[in-house]
């Protein structure tokens, strides 16, 4: 178990799991489509990568927050992509999210990943060392605000950076 700090404990998800994170993620954007998306990347074998769904519990152990990173391409190149994350509404500002990310980006990092793609909010992810894709040269297919699309090297390597290209996603996600 990882705990990303005093307060969360983080680890990644179980079989049992899956219903409590599915109505979190649920509540967390207020409509299914999202939740349904964790349950059809869970059951895509090109997406899915084991050990990269993780979860945020209190002591108690129950369940408050979730980060999904599943496999996408820069072009080419196999990257993550980090969608959906979500937290009970009831504790949403709490910490519990900042928890699973970085316990997602920590286990991606320790699997040997390099890249990770987010499209989300331009002043939550950059805590997490995301920058601006289109800097990079990496855009989408679809119309999306600029500042929303972020990448990360999780080698932080200045040497070999991000490769640039469209990204394709997940076939889930549709686009």
């Amino acid at each position: 178990m990882r705990t990303s700090n005093q307060h969360w404990i983080t680890r990644a998800e179980t079989t049992a799991d899956i219903p409590t994170i599915h109505d979190i993620v649920h509540a967390a954007f207020g409509r299914v489509e999202e939740a349904d998306l964790v349950d059809a990347l869970r059951a895509d074998i090109a997406a899915w990568i084991d050990g990269l769904s993780l979860v945020s519990t209190n002591t108690a152990g129950e369940i408050i927050g979730h980060a999904l990173l599943t496999r996408c391409h820069i072009g080419d190149t196999p990257a993550l992509c980090l969608a959906p994350v979500a937290v009970r509404p009831d504790h949403q500002r709490s910490g519990a999210g900042s928890a699973a990310v970085e316990a997602a980006l920590s286990a991606a990092k320790e699997q040997g990943e390099r890249y990770v793609v987010v499209l989300g909010h331009p002043e939550y992810y950059p805590r997490f060392g995301f920058t601006r894709a289109s800097v990079h040269g990496i855009g989408v297919t679809f119309d999306a605000p600029d500042e929303a699309l972020m990448a990360l090297d999780l080698a932080r390597d200045e040497t070999h950076p991000l490769p640039s290209g469209t990204v394709h996603y997940a076939a889930p996600f549709g686009i």
